[in-house]
């Protein structure tokens, strides 16, 4: 490779892992405030969280566990603690 082709490829990739990163980020925060809606812990499938999970995540949709009673996901008002999963039911602080 000649000099010059060896700097455009390093520029090349560079830009792509930069885009990759905020890409990244920019998943890993939480979902926006939703009105009439409240935090329910414990009723999120894996990846499918809004934010707040247990560690090796960083918040919305990082979530490795079915269920995880750490991460939230929005839910209907007043419907929570009505959600039944195999764990048990919705809760609107994390267990």
């Amino acid at each position: 490779m000649t000099t010059k082709t060896t700097f455009v490829a390093a520029t090349l990739a560079g830009s792509l892992a930069a885009a990759l990163g905020m890409v990244a980020s920019a998943a890993a925060t939480p979902a926006a405030p939703q009105p009439n809606m409240d935090k329910c812990y414990g009723v999120s499938l894996a990846g499918q969280n809004d934010c707040a999970a247990g560690a090796g995540t960083t918040c919305a949709g990082t979530s490795k566990v079915n269920y995880d009673a750490r991460a939230w996901k929005y839910v209907a008002k007043g419907t929570c603690e009505t959600i039944k999963t195999p764990k048990g039911m919705g809760h609107l602080k994390a267990m």
